[in-house]
């Protein structure tokens, strides 16, 4: 995976001729391609094409949706690039990624999305899923080091957190919640930076803290405290209480993981709080006796209004428990939907605030099942290949984090799969850099 620098010969004697010589023999045009390309895919994912979305417009998303076209284009094509630039190159790494189970998962997609009660929206939606995966699948082998790698996550990281505080005290309207937002004006004071909701800010902020410890664990003594504080106290002023909950506790869980040598302890510390929160949760409305569990807790037994929704998502489920109800074509036209008596107005919910609740609802338990191999399982084992062939160990120990936390993310947010959703990218991003660490050692030649 080395790529040598270009050459450059016929430039002038001079000490000009020599010294732009000098230059350009150092400059290797197709690995500052792969780097610009890293980070306007991550621009483009936390940035967007349209930031600082106002709130206070009641057409905001039927504006938005017009111009979704721009969003497919841009990510499409960042995606084709990436294989374009990756496939000569990187193609054994590639190679790794076609698994029987992997195979199975993009089958079982297309089977959903054909049966699905609205194919056409499904198979759109599914369009745009795929090429943000797969931007985030090659990021890790774009750039030509770690080092690049680094610098690329880092400058991105700096660019999103000057706009989301430029935001806050230059259009405080634009970035922070207000009592005149259309849909949530309960949330007024929070802040969003450049997105358009505070959960979102919340877990990206959680992911650049966690970015930034890693990038002052490998040397980066200025921009990593810098990113990890920054993105700390935006994290708190968001209010987001479940991600800064996590923020701490996956980073210790993970620490914990990080020193752990067996792999079933591994999966016993990762996994089995992760059972028990779903239990509490999606659990609690389908069991009297984990209802009464979780009301014994020092915690709002309905999860802010959580378990209606998670009611009428499990019924959603009993309806068709293998097909599914079409991949993300459930939530847009459910109004006329019954629910029980009282949670009326769960039909007015986006998703279904689990993330593996949702999945059985739109692609089935099958697919769900699929998804739990793939992004619960198979990274754990990933890390653990990576840790005994001692390869980059904070580089995996990022990945580790930011995977871990978004399997919890999950028990109370809808992510996965979800199209350009920043969690999912970063969490894809996570999964892939597992998998390839855990094959391939990263490298690390001197950079001119």
């Amino acid at each position: 995976m080395d790529r040598s620098a270009a050459d450059m010969t016929g430039v002038g004697a001079g000490p000009l001729g020599q010294g732009l010589r000098a230059f350009v023999a150092g400059l290797n045009v197709l690995e500052a391609a792969r780097c610009v390309l890293v980070v306007a895919a991550l621009l483009l994912v936390l940035v967007t094409l349209e930031p600082f979305p106002d709130l206070r417009n009641a057409d905001i998303a039927t504006a938005a949706s017009g111009r979704m076209a721009l969003s497919y284009i841009a990510f499409a094509g960042l995606a084709a690039a990436a294989v374009l630039l990756t496939f000569a190159q990187d193609a054994p790494s590639l190679r790794t990624l076609a698994t029987p189970l992997h195979l199975c998962f993009v089958g079982w997609m297309l089977i959903n999305i054909v049966l699905s009660e609205n194919r056409g929206l499904s198979a759109q939606r599914f369009v745009l899923t795929a090429s943000v995966s797969a931007l985030a699948i090659l990021l890790p082998l774009l750039p030509p080091t770690q080092k690049s790698f680094n610098r690329c996550l880092g400058l991105a990281a700096l660019v999103l957190l000057a706009l989301c505080y430029l935001g806050v005290v230059l259009a405080p309207q634009f970035s922070i919640h207000t009592a005149a937002d259309f849909a949530e004006p309960q949330l007024a004071g929070d802040w969003r930076g450049n997105f358009g909701h505070k959960n979102v800010a919340s877990s990206v902020m959680s992911c650049l803290v966690y970015l930034g410890i890693y990038l002052t664990a490998v040397g980066s003594l200025v921009m990593g405290p810098v990113i990890a504080a920054l993105a700390g106290v935006f994290l708190i002023f968001t209010g987001g209480k479940t991600s800064s909950v996590l923020c701490l506790v996956i980073y210790a869980l993970a620490s914990l993981v990080y020193l752990t040598r067996s792999l079933w302890l591994k999966r016993l510390i990762c996994l089995a709080p992760l059972i028990v929160m779903n239990l509490l949760t999606v659990g609690s409305v389908a069991s009297p006796t984990l209802a009464a569990i979780t009301r014994a807790l020092p915690v709002d037994p309905t999860f802010t209004g959580r378990s209606d929704i998670w009611e009428f998502a499990l019924t959603a489920v009993a309806e068709k428990p293998i097909l599914g109800h079409g991949y993300a074509a459930f939530w847009d036209d459910v109004s006329e939907r019954q629910t029980a008596k009282g949670a009326e107005w769960a039909v007015t919910a986006a998703h279904s605030h689990n993330s593996y609740l949702d999945l059985a609802v739109t692609i089935g338990l099958p697919g769900l099942l699929l998804v739990i191999l793939i992004f619960v399982f198979t990274p754990l084992n990933n890390f653990q290949a990576a840790q005994r062939g001692s390869r980059s160990g904070a580089l995996a120990k990022l990945f580790l984090t930011i995977w871990l936390f978004g399997l919890y993310y999950g028990t109370t947010e809808t992510f996965l799969l979800d199209r350009q959703n920043p969690t999912w990218f970063f969490f894809v991003l996570a999964v892939a850099g597992l998998h390839f660490l855990a094959r391939f050692q990263c490298v690390d030649r001197p950079e001119s």
